[in-house]
């Protein structure tokens, strides 16, 4: 690629390396892939994107992959051609505006950046003004605000306030003819003018519009029937028949490059609320799982969280460490509130569940008393533990084992190494007294293969499971594809998604048959051709390459696994 590199260097403002440290360190994520690049680009702005658009589609073989803080677990930011690097230059964080929405009056402001920027560097833009993009993920402080438009990103929050999709007032892309578009929500007024400009952007708005109108019932079948869903294309989300919106950023935020660049997002804020009350039970069987999570969603919680026992024997394992992340300060005050918690686990072992919920709000003693009436609502079902914690610094500890169990795992198992291929799975709530046993069903002859432990969004149904495993054993390649089989067989048994927030990459797109049918892949395909006809935007996400063997297809996946000797 040489010749292509010295080419690409006399028409951009940004540099062009493939240097082998660029190129290595290019090479991962957090997934379990390594592919190394050919090249790794670095613009200086939408000029350059749009330069470097318009020769690549000019190259037969060569594409062009967005990769910003590489914190997905699918593989989604890695392919053997070229990264384009967005973190280095495309990282502007504009100014908080003023905004209220007619339809979301949590709404109270907006801001624009670009798919560079760290999320933590923009929180605290936003943060300065009392608003919040809510819709983060655990990788918050590593992540940014493109790969959470690219995954459609969600999180402890999203049972409230909704993912990424949600948050979008306007996007500025770059189409695959090499010029840039804003992008809103249009009346349909507006989206026939737009259809008759008779240019490539208006080609794009007529036959989406078209595909969509068409196959309205297929689509409207096809949509996963829970709350959450990175899974596909979105193309059900376009049209809003009632209030007769199209929205074409409702297709491109989720996509992960394959559509197009996005080059500027402008979000929605929120207000966030300025007290938080917890309560927690801990549950010995999971037989009123579906009816205690139903009532528990009457009263509308802010978050709705759960772990399972392997996670709570990894935090009592790791205890010291705990410690250490909480600091001296809130050490004696956990202690001294936690004896109920320990005393029931000395006396009657590790529950089976523990699930944590959170009520935020401006008023602190409206909260305390929703609680209270949940507590009280939630006795009838017996639970062994059933407590409204009485102050922040309790709540901490059972935010700190729900967010910090898996980095324990990864970094205290010793030869085993992550393993995200079942990472994220979603159902709907009232079916989780059957779905989860049977979910443990499958994994359990698997427990001499790999380490795992069970935490999610329990509001949203949504769980993810990251197991360790010994790379080095050939077996754990052959039976990777064999569980992830089994669980997204199961997860698709009770009409739910195989991804809720982590989206597809390279390790779902080969499974994304075991979800919709034969038909809606095609619509996935042409949606992919209309938008990308020469296939030059991260090829083999979304919809598998032709090449049997190509990215987007298991035996390509499996073969790109890292090698851990």
């Amino acid at each position: 690629m040489e010749s292509l590199k010295e080419k690409i260097n006399s028409i951009i403002k940004g540099e062009v390396s493939n240097s082998s440290d660029d190129l290595k360190s290019r090479s991962t994520d957090a997934s379990f892939f390594e592919i190394a690049p050919g090249l790794v680009v670095f613009p200086k702005d939408a000029d350059d994107l749009k330069k470097l658009v318009r020769l690549v589609s000019k190259k037969e073989g060569v594409s062009l992959t967005m990769r910003s803080g590489a914190t997905g677990m699918d593989g989604g930011a890695l392919t053997e051609s070229i990264v384009v690097d967005l973190n280095r230059h495309l990282n502007k964080i504009f100014d908080v505006k003023d905004f209220f929405d007619t339809h979301d009056p949590r709404v109270k402001g907006s801001i624009k950046v670009e798919p560079g920027a760290f999320y933590r560097d923009f929180e605290k833009k936003t943060l300065a003004k009392n608003l919040l993009m809510p819709s983060f993920p655990a990788s918050r402080e590593i992540c940014t605000v493109g790969g959470m438009a690219a995954n459609n990103a969600g999180g402890e929050l999203s049972l409230q306030y909704g993912k990424t999709e949600d948050y979008i007032k306007s996007l500025k892309v770059i189409f695959s003819d090499g010029n840039e578009y804003e992008v809103k929500p249009l009346s349909l007024r507006e989206l026939k003018i737009k259809i008759a400009q008779g240019d490539f952007e208006g080609d794009i708005y007529k036959k989406v519009y078209e595909l969509v109108i068409k196959n309205q019932e297929l689509l409207e079948k096809a949509k996963p029937d829970v709350s959450k869903n990175s899974t596909g294309y979105y193309l059900w989300n376009i049209w809003n028949k009632e209030k007769e919106i199209f929205d074409l950023g409702k297709l491109i935020i989720g996509s992960q490059g394959t559509l197009c660049i996005i080059s500027r997002i402008e979000f929605k804020l929120v207000s966030p609320g300025k007290y938080s009350q917890m309560m927690v039970l801990f549950l010995d069987d999971l037989k009123n799982l579906g009816e205690i999570t139903l009532d528990v969603l009457k009263y509308k919680p802010t978050t709705f969280e759960s772990y399972d026992d392997k996670t709570l024997k990894l935090a009592l394992k790791f205890f010291y460490e705990l410690l250490k992340k909480l600091g001296l300060k809130n050490i004696f005050t956990i202690i001294k509130n936690g004896i109920p918690e320990g005393w029931s686990i000395l006396t009657k072992g590790f529950p089976k569940l523990i699930l944590q919920i959170t009520f935020d709000g401006s008023d602190k003693k409206a909260l305390r008393e929703k609680a209270l009436l949940l507590r009280k609502k939630l006795e009838s079902y017996s639970p062994r533990y059933l407590e409204v914690l009485k102050n922040p610094e309790e709540a901490k500890s059972y935010w700190l084992i729900r967010r910090e169990s898996f980095n324990l795992l990864r970094h205290k198992i010793k030869n085993k190494k992550t393993a995200p291929f079942i990472d994220d799975i979603v159902v709907r709530p009232e079916v989780l007294s059957k779905f989860l046993p049977e979910l443990n069903g499958v994994l359990q002859p698997y427990e001499k293969d790999m380490v795992y432990n069970i935490a999610g969004h329990i509001g949203n149904g949504n769980f993810h499971i990251i197991p360790l495993m010994d790379f080095n054993l050939e077996r754990t390649r052959e039976i990777i594809p064999t569980i992830a089989g089994q669980v997204y067989d199961l997860v698709v048994k009770y009409h739910g998604s195989i991804s809720g927030e982590h989206n597809d990459g390279l390790i779902r797109t080969p499974f994304l048959s075991r979800q919709f049918s034969s038909e809606v892949l095609e619509l996935f395909r042409q949606t992919k051709k209309i938008f990308d006809p020469e296939g030059i935007f991260n090829p083999g996400k979304k919809v598998p390459t032709e090449d049997k063997l190509g990215p987007g297809t298991l035996n390509y996946a499996i073969s790109k696994i890292k090698n851990h000797n």
